[in-house]
């Protein structure tokens, strides 16, 4: 083991105790469905170490106690949005919007149609989607009069307000992008990137917890649920997939 990881381990044994990690891997797993596993750690005490003097908290074990009060409260929110891992990026897995193009939509070529991106994260998806979208509309690959809905949702607050702005900054803002489709679909803006209006026209977004029922969000032509089932037990997986089939 190096010197550092040494150090770290040292630090979390004397920040966090095995009972309060047990206590808040037990509130994350209730609460969003977010199975930390063993090891994780450090991973809390990263995430979680710069609430505590942002909602005067003496410590973990505090915390543990204030999580456990009834009721969502604010620091109930925080930590869940603080142990979300964002991780997404432009036009990824392409197959599945070549085959929403080209194969449901092509073939079909309905009036309208409804599509959900369930872990929306920062958006990128979404936007993505209706960029997809317009693309085929003009090209004559779906019907040029094609009303679509796009409606992202996230557990995350912080992530869908970075989404509903429409603007990215930083090194990983234009992850996926290629030089052309950064030209065509962006506008530069003092060093970020802003979605152009057009591409974001029918997309909304909210927050919503995967699971709490679905039954305010109405019926979907279309669901993208990528990248999020990983985090969640297999009894809760087959909970999600069975009522996003009936979503549809």
């Amino acid at each position: 083991m190096s010197r550092n990881a040494e150090v770290i381990q040292g630090m979390v044994a004397k920040t966090l105790t095995p009972i309060e990690y047990k206590a808040i891997h037990e509130f994350l797993e209730s609460q969003a469905g977010i199975r930390l596993g063993a090891g994780k750690e450090y991973l809390v005490v990263s995430r979680l170490g710069r609430l505590l003097p942002t909602f005067g908290l003496s410590g973990y074990s505090e915390l543990v106690a204030k999580l456990a009060e009834f009721g969502g409260t604010r620091l109930q929110t925080a930590v869940v949005d603080a142990m979300t891992t964002n991780e997404t990026f432009w036009f990824r897995d392409m197959a599945h919007f070549r085959i929403l193009i080209d194969g449901v939509l092509a073939e079909s070529k309905p009036s309208r149609l409804r599509v959900w991106s369930a872990a929306a994260s920062t958006g990128q998806e979404a936007y993505t989607t209706a960029i997809c979208l317009q693309d085929a509309m003009q090209n004559g690959r779906v019907a040029r009069t094609l009303n679509y809905e796009i409606i992202g949702t996230d557990i995350s607050p912080t992530a869908l307000q970075e989404a509903q702005g429409a603007s990215y900054c930083g090194v990983a803002a234009g992850r996926g992008l290629s030089d052309d489709q950064r030209r065509r679909y962006f506008k530069e803006q003092g060093g970020c990137i802003e979605v152009l209006p057009q591409y974001r026209k029918g997309i909304s977004f909210r927050v919503f917890n995967l699971l709490k029922p679905f039954d305010g969000l109405g019926k979907f032509d279309v669901v993208f649920c990528r990248n999020v089932l990983i985090y969640f037990s297999q009894e809760r997986k087959r909970d999600i997939v069975s009522r996003i089939a009936r979503s549809l």
